[in-house]
């Protein structure tokens, strides 16, 4: 029986891959590289890797590396100025399970680009608690971020279910033991999940899948 759900944050709740595509695009061309949306879909959003291992792939040194991610971190921060805009759906999809499990947000971003992303809507005060970058070493596809918030929750794998969009959210999630529901990212709609618990289209199909795992599917009331 599902308990809680671990919600990935960036391409499922909030908007803000394209942004983070622009901000790495605009630091390569500095090196002369031209980023492509394909190559950052497989490199960043598949493998969790930076799109500057292609600068390091051309024998950029450490030094300008260290620049350029710093350029990427500043960009990435100018764009989100005036936060990011929610995912379709997404108030009223966490309205929907509030109060009926627990939720949290396991997320990659930095705790600065988090608290940004957020600074204009209204989405937080639905989970119960939040870990970023910064909360563990190794970032996703590594399951370390899943493994910890099995143990801030205090339950089980089989009573847990996390929300993805990309392989590397998917393999952390699968490599933690945990069932995954996916619903594809824009930029990667073709990759492939065979392993999950279910592949959907949007996020107005979690609450009855939800519900209906936690033993809470609507019930007709009875006849007056």
């Amino acid at each position: 029986m599902i308990k809680a759900i671990f919600w990935d944050n960036d391409g499922v709740l909030v908007d803000t891959e394209h942004l983070y595509f622009e901000a790495s695009r605009d630091a390569l061309r500095q090196v002369g590289i031209e980023l492509s949306m394909e190559q950052f879909a497989h490199i960043s959003l598949g493998l969790g890797k930076s799109s500057l291992c292609l600068a390091a792939e051309q024998g950029v040194n450490d030094d300008t590396l260290a620049a350029l991610r710093q350029h990427i971190n500043r960009r990435y921060a100018e764009l989100l100025q005036n936060g990011a805009a929610p995912m379709e759906g997404a108030s009223e999809t966490l309205a929907a399970l509030h109060g009926k499990v627990a939720m949290a947000i396991v997320t990659s971003s930095r705790r600065d680009h988090f608290d940004l992303i957020h600074r204009n809507n209204s989405l937080l005060g639905f989970f119960d608690f939040i870990l970023t970058r910064e909360d563990y070493q190794h970032s996703k596809p590594n399951p370390e971020p899943y493994l910890k918030a099995l143990k801030v929750s205090g339950l089980r794998a089989e009573e847990c279910l996390v929300i993805e969009d990309t392989l590397r959210g998917f393999e952390a999630a699968h490599q933690a033991g945990l069932r995954c529901v996916v619903i594809p990212n824009r930029l990667a709609p073709d990759n492939e999940f065979n392993d999950a618990f279910q592949v959907i289209r949007d996020l107005q199909e979690v609450p009855p899948l939800v519900l209906a795992e936690a033993g809470l599917a609507a019930v007709p009331p009875p006849p007056a």
